[in-house]
């Protein structure tokens, strides 16, 4: 198969039908075999009776319902564990992302051999105060603390080779960091096209400042999980062996102190509390390593999420 097309949604019902036959023109035009992968995230709209109806009339469209909202992570990460197309591309369902840039995004990963290709929506619609200075201020930091050369690390038009969304699990507010989840599993050919944004045409936007306070905490998982997953024991043992010594070398002078001079006070010294402090923290952080290389050589697979119902899957 040409390429998998996976939709992450949340009530948008209006749009379904309009983005679906905007994508079989763009299929047929370009002559590709496809599947279009809805994930309806717990909507609580008729967006699950109206992927019924597409799927009816066209069997290329497929689709998973989960039985509660997960978030957008978890719809990619079940999307991309169906998706069997040689490429897999990532698109909003709210027709902010326009389906005519699917054929150069392919092209882009089969004939320039990019791993993944981001959009980058480089003229925007929504320049709102709270989405915009937000949203420049963390692709500033993930590009710095990621190294990845991107504008636009939460743009949800992605081009994806198979095997990389098959070598990633998305969960979380992960969905932003993608490009970052696949360059820690190895595939270092990432890129960015510049690509058309629309305005919303039908809902609401799903946007908080929610999302930016977990997304950074999320960038602040990855960085660690992606440097220390393997190798806990690296982190929490080094800082674990500074604490110790510092809370021995203290102590150790206390006791010198009180044998030099046996009426010097060691309880009452505020040195006795930073060493016996010191010495629990180091002895905290050793116990977290071990109990990291423990999890790390015994964790599950990919997240479970409880899905109602799919179909052509």
């Amino acid at each position: 198969m040409d390429l998998s097309i996976v939709i992450p949604l949340l009530d948008e019902a209006e749009s379904l039908p309009e983005l679906s036959v905007w994508i079989e023109k763009v299929m047929k035009e370009n002559r590709f075999s496809y599947e279009i992968i809805f994930v309806d995230d717990g909507s609580s709209d008729d967006s699950w009776e109206v992927i019924e109806k597409l799927s009816a009339a066209n069997p290329n469209i497929k689709g998973i319902r989960f039985q509660r909202n997960y978030g957008k992570s978890a719809g990619l990460n079940e999307g991309f564990r169906a998706a069997s197309g040689e490429v897999v591309i990532t698109m909003d369902a709210d027709l902010q992302d326009s389906p005519d840039e699917i054929p150069e995004l392919r092209k882009m990963i089969l004939e320039n051999g990019y791993d993944v290709v981001s959009g980058w929506k480089k003229k925007r619609y929504d320049n709102t105060i709270t989405k915009n200075i937000p949203s420049k201020f963390f692709n500033w930091v993930t590009r710095r603390m990621s190294k990845i050369k991107l504008h636009d690390f939460n743009c949800g038009l992605k081009a994806y080779r198979n095997k990389v969304v098959k070598s990633i699990e998305v969960y979380g507010e992960m969905h932003r960091y993608i490009p970052v989840l696949a360059k820690w599993s190895g595939f270092k050919k990432i890129g960015e096209k510049v690509v058309e944004h629309r305005a919303r045409k039908y809902g609401k936007s799903k946007f908080g400042w929610r999302r930016f306070v977990n997304g950074f905490l999320d960038l602040m998982s990855i960085t660690f999980v992606g440097k220390f997953s393997k190798r806990p024991m690296h982190f929490f043992g080094l800082w674990g062996t500074i604490f110790f010594l510092l809370g021995l070398g203290i102590s150790l002078f206390l006791i010198i102190s009180k044998i030099i001079d046996f009426n010097y006070g060691l309880t009452n010294k505020p040195g006795f509390y930073l060493a016996l402090t010191a010495l629990i923290i180091g002895m905290q952080l050793f116990l977290a390593g071990f109990l990291g290389e423990l999890i790390s050589r015994n964790a599950p697979g990919r997240n479970a999420y409880m899905i109602e119902k799919k179909l052509g899957i």
